[in-house]
C-alpha cells in the first residue's frame, strides 16, 4: 500500500454534503468514532424523529436536523452516494444496502483491502525464547494485546505465546461491531473441532471492526498475529485507568519468561521433551495434547 493510500483525506463533513448543515468541515479525516460534532447531530436528529413521530415538531433549523442518511435516501437510489465515497475515499459510487454498512458486502470488502489498520511492523521486535514480542503494545494476562490506533481507537490481537499454544483453529467467533466489551470478559470465541474456549477482553469499550480475515482464514492468526492476524478494533472508555493495568517493555517481556517457564513445565508431564523444538516452544502446543488438557490449559494460560 503506497504512503498516498495510507494518507485519508478530508473535506465537507458528511453532515455538510448531505445537506443537513450549510457549513462543516471535517478535521479529523472522517474518523466519525469519537467526533462530538457528529454525537451532537445524531442525537439531536434522534430527538427531532421522536418529537415528530409524537405530533410535537420543533420549530425553526434545530427541527430540520434529520440523520444524515435519511436526508440521503431522499434522493433517488442511483443518486445516493456511497458513505465511501463521502469520505473521499472512491470515485462516485451510489449506495446499494440503504446506508446499513455492517450488513454491506462491499463494505467488508473494503475495509478488508483498502482501510488502513496501521498493522504493526516487524521492527523492533523482542524476542524470549522464540517468542515475538514487538516494542509499543500492551499485553493483557489472559494473552491478548492492545495496541494504540488512529482517532482514540485501539486494536485487539492475541499474543505469540496463546497462538503458538492454541495452534490452527477452525474458527474464530468475533463481536460484530457495535457491541461492548467489558475488560476481563470473554469478548471472543476460539473454537477447534468440539474444544472452545475464551479470550479474555484486555481493555472496555465498543467494537468498531473486525478482522474479516481472520473469519474466512483463522490460519492468518498464528501465522501473523500482530499484523495480518490482529482480531478488532475498539473504542474504549476507560483507557486511562485500564492500561496500567495492562503490561508493556520489560514488564511484558518478564511476563513472557514466566509463562514459558509454567507452560514447560505443564506440559513436560504429558510430553517430555517434546514440547520443544531446539530450545524454542513448538507450534501447536496444545494440538500434541490429549483434549482433556484443553480446560486446564484455557484455565491457567487464558485466565478463563
Amino acid at each position: 500500500m503506497t504512503n498516498q493510500q495510507r494518507t485519508l483525506p478530508s473535506g465537507p463533513c458528511i453532515w455538510m454534503q448531505a445537506g443537513v448543515v450549510k457549513t462543516k468541515m471535517c478535521r479529523r479525516a472522517f474518523d466519525c468514532t469519537g467526533c462530538r460534532f457528529d454525537k451532537a447531530l445524531r442525537h439531536l436528529a434522534e430527538e427531532n424523529h421522536e418529537r415528530s413521530s409524537a405530533g410535537a415538531a420543533v420549530p425553526g433549523r434545530r427541527g430540520r436536523i434529520v440523520y444524515w442518511a435519511d436526508k440521503l435516501r431522499a434522493l433517488p437510489a442511483k443518486r445516493r452516494p456511497c458513505l465511501h465515497h463521502l469520505k473521499g475515499r472512491i470515485g462516485f459510487r451510489a449506495c446499494t444496502n440503504d446506508y446499513l454498512c455492517s450488513n454491506c458486502e462491499f463494505d467488508q470488502y473494503f475495509q478488508d483491502e483498502y482501510t488502513v489498520h496501521a498493522v504493526l511492523k516487524p521492527v523492533g521486535m523482542k524476542d524470549v525464547q522464540g517468542i515475538k514480542i514487538p516494542q509499543g503494545i500492551y499485553l493483557h494476562r489472559g494473552h491478548t494485546w492492545v495496541g494504540m490506533a488512529s482517532g482514540g481507537q485501539v486494536r485487539i490481537g492475541l499474543d505469540a505465546f496463546a497462538a503458538r499454544l492454541l495452534g490452527p483453529m477452525d474458527r474464530i467467533d468475533l463481536p460484530l461491531m457495535g457491541k461492548p466489551l467489558q475488560r476481563d470478559q470473554v469478548g471472543i470465541r476460539m473454537n477447534r473441532g468440539d474444544l472452545k474456549t475464551g479470550l479474555l477482553a484486555p481493555v472496555s469499550g465498543v467494537v468498531t471492526a473486525f478482522n474479516p480475515k481472520i473469519s474466512s482464514d483463522p490460519a492468518v492468526l498464528p501465522a501473523d498475529p500482530y499484523g495480518n492476524g490482529w482480531l478488532l478494533m475498539v473504542q474504549p472508555d476507560r483507557l486511562r485507568e485500564e492500561l496500567p493495568t495492562l503490561q508493556m517493555g520489560t514488564e511484558a517481556t518478564a511476563f513472557i519468561e514466566t509463562e514459558i517457564e509454567h507452560l514447560y513445565q505443564a506440559v513436560e508431564t504429558h510430553l517430555g521433551p517434546l514440547a520443544a523444538d531446539g530450545g524454542n516452544l513448538a507450534d501447536d502446543i496444545l494440538g500434541q495434547l490429549p483434549p482433556t488438557c484443553w480446560a486446564e490449559m484455557a484455565r491457567q494460560f487464558l485466565k478463563n
